[in-house]
């Protein structure tokens, strides 16, 4: 039972009941059985309970995950230098559609850098559903930004619903989809479902798939040219070009920038990774059970890449590059701007840099485990991608 893992504070395990009891409720309501993508939603979106949608820290030291814009100022620096020859010929209405703007970090980053450069966009909009951190990201942008930068910021509650150029960023958040789990038992595809045991115990339990879901384990059969072995259990997004064409709304010319961790679609799945990619975060561990302590832990999957590709074309757009998020940094300046940044600090933020530096860029650590994948509509951004491109694996 991960033993190891910190125990949270007596109200903090009193809430996280609270929205357990919630889920068994819905269990029973539902016959005795709810699909897992359906838990995942609720554990990290219930509005009051969930994750994301509580008060407690998410990001950083005090949290239980750090980011890349969490580290320091090199990888939205960087990022800003991708985008900003788009934005500049997009012209003077161009926008910005930052999806999770988690601390605001990024954005406080992005606007400097894009200031530094020129390419400001008219709007800068965080589609943010969690109120709390909402709140947070406007305090911290309204101190760190000037007025008049600050007063191109703003926040959504759905994409943008008129026509509109620009670009789309994401960092982190496809993971954090609300995700089906399969199983294939004699052949047959199976949803897995979370259920109780007589204990009241969250557990694993399967029904037959819907038409939607069963379509998309065929395609990925298809595409792989075998199927998959009885008791192989996995992820899989049948509803991803739904949200991309939910999100880009109606972006007439422009980009859309994704970068998570993930697998082109043969590394995903792997005959020997049989149970999935799904876990749990919980104060910087990482571990499987993603039942325990609901609402007080992030539970993610990784990203199929070839995935997210065919969702993006199939919306209409150009794939415009995919490569390691450390191919992207250092073909889009981090080396620079590490140098340039460290003419204005100390000795200290030296150490600092370099150890941001080290984070972004190694293969150990975030440097080939994130990928980052481009579109684009009638704007070119291939120069963004010359340095590593990985279309090739897809």
């Amino acid at each position: 039972m991960h033993s190891d893992l910190p125990l949270p504070e007596s109200d903090a395990l009193a809430h996280s009941e609270q929205l357990a009891a919630h889920l068994r409720a819905e269990i029973l309501a539902q016959g005795g059985a709810m699909p897992f993508s359906r838990f995942m939603e609720l554990v990290l979106y219930a509005p009051g309970w969930g994750y994301y949608s509580a008060g407690a820290s998410k990001f950083g030291a005090a949290g239980d995950f750090v980011t890349a814009p969490e580290m320091g100022t090199l990888f939205a620096a960087a990022t800003a230098n991708a985008l900003a020859p788009a934005l500049r010929g997009l012209g003077a209405q161009a926008r910005v559609l930052e999806l999770g703007g988690g601390s605001g970090a990024f954005a406080e980053a992005a606007l400097g850098r894009l200031a530094e450069l020129d390419a400001l966009p008219a709007r800068y909009a965080i589609l943010e559903p969690s109120a709390d951190l909402r709140q947070r990201q406007h305090q911290r942008l309204q101190d760190a930004l000037d007025p008049a930068v600050f007063a191109r910021v703003e926040w959504l509650d759905r994409p943008f619903e008129d026509a509109w150029d620009g670009v789309l960023f994401a960092n982190e958040v496809i993971d954090a989809l609300p995700t089906p789990r399969f199983l294939i038992d004699q052949g047959e595809v199976y949803e897995e479902t979370v259920e109780l045991d007589g204990e009241g115990r969250f557990v694993r339990g399967a029904q037959p798939a819907d038409m939607l879901l069963s379509a998309a384990v065929r395609h990925v059969e298809r595409y792989l040219e075998r199927p998959f072995a009885d008791g192989y259990r996995s992820e899989l997004l049948p509803q991803l070009p739904y949200w991309i064409q939910a999100v880009a709304g109606g972006l007439r010319r422009g980009a859309m920038l994704f970068v998570d961790y993930g697998y082109t679609r043969a590394e995903f799945y792997q005959d020997d990774r049989r149970d999935g990619t799904v876990r749990a975060f919980y104060r910087h561990r990482v571990h499987n059970d993603v039942y325990r302590w609901p609402g007080l832990q992030d539970i993610t999957a990784s990203v199929d890449f070839t995935a997210l590709a065919e969702a993006g074309t199939g919306a209409g757009f150009d794939l415009a590059g995919y490569c390691h998020q450390a191919g992207f940094l250092f073909g889009n300046g981090i080396t620079a701007l590490l140098e340039d940044a460290d003419e204005r600090t100390d000795e200290v933020g030296r150490v600092r840099l370099r150890e941001q530096f080290k984070r972004l860029t190694l293969p150990t650590e975030m440097g080939e485990r994130f990928q980052v994948m481009g579109f684009s509509r009638d704007v070119d951004l291939s120069a963004a991608f010359a340095m590593g491109d990985l279309i090739w694996r897809l």
